[in-house]
């Protein structure tokens, strides 16, 4: 699957979270690249780079947006269809959203997203 079309399927996973975590996305930008390119992010689906939503504070003015990454060839490689592939971003953007909210890992085990 090329890039381009990745991508609109990554558009169409988060377009179906509910309006009310949508809404409550704020100065994040969502990309798409390839795991291998960096050795610490080989395998895994996504990563969050950023100040969570709690730890911005009166001085949080003027910043770069945070960036939730998805690497395709590691979702392309564990969700071969279309469907599991939505899905497994739908999982992978919940994660990554959660670390934006605050959360660590062991929180999103809890929640059953981790």
């Amino acid at each position: 699957m090329n890039r381009n079309e990745f991508e609109q399927i990554m558009v169409e996973a988060i377009g179906t979270l509910p309006e009310s975590l949508q809404s409550r996305i704020d100065n994040v930008t969502f990309e798409v690249a390839l795991s291998t390119q960096r050795e610490e992010t080989r395998g895994l689906y996504g990563l969050y780079e950023g100040v969570p939503l709690g730890d911005r504070g009166t001085g949080y003015n003027m910043a770069l947006p945070d960036r939730i990454t998805l690497f395709q060839d590691t979702i392309e490689e564990d969700f071969p269809s279309r469907e599991q592939m939505i899905k497994g971003i739908q999982e992978t953007v919940l994660h990554e959203l959660g670390h934006f909210f605050g959360l660590d890992d062991e929180q999103l085990d809890d929640l059953g997203i981790g």
